[in-house]
């Protein structure tokens, strides 16, 4: 099983930019389905992004489409999370998450089926 450290959250105005880093350690991450999802303050944890197993698939949330992108370095062992045009409402604690995947582009958007999650990172945008 390998862990996960989400690392890059932090404090933003409106508009700006953050980079949100995954480490995976204990194995690739290229055996599986990784993803990131948010937790606001009284709200349920909710997808944001996803790239399947592989890296030729990906898949966004309405709310971050055309704004956020996600991606995988195979040589750093990491996956990234660019967030650009932040707005108040993107304030959340951030999640990465992995399931294992046996078929190439498996994505998994719903958090009950991923199998490992990161500690979260604070990204807190102000307006």
């Amino acid at each position: 099983q390998v862990q996960l450290v989400e690392s890059g959250g932090g404090l933003v105005q409106a508009g700006g930019s953050l980079r949100l880093s995954c480490a995976v350690s204990g194995g690739p991450f290229s055996g599986y389905a990784m993803a990131w999802f948010r937790q606001a303050p009284g709200k349920e944890r909710e997808f944001v992004a996803a790239i399947g197993k592989g890296g030729d698939r990906t898949q966004y949330a309405d709310s971050v489409k055309g704004r956020f992108t996600i991606s995988g370095d195979n040589a750093e062992n990491t996956i990234y999370l660019q967030m650009n045009s932040l707005k108040p409402e993107d304030t959340a604690v951030y999640y990465c998450a992995g399931a294992r995947a046996i078929i190439r582009n498996t994505i998994f958007t719903r958090p009950e089926r991923n199998d490992v999650w990161g500690q979260g990172t604070q990204v807190t945008v102000s307006s």
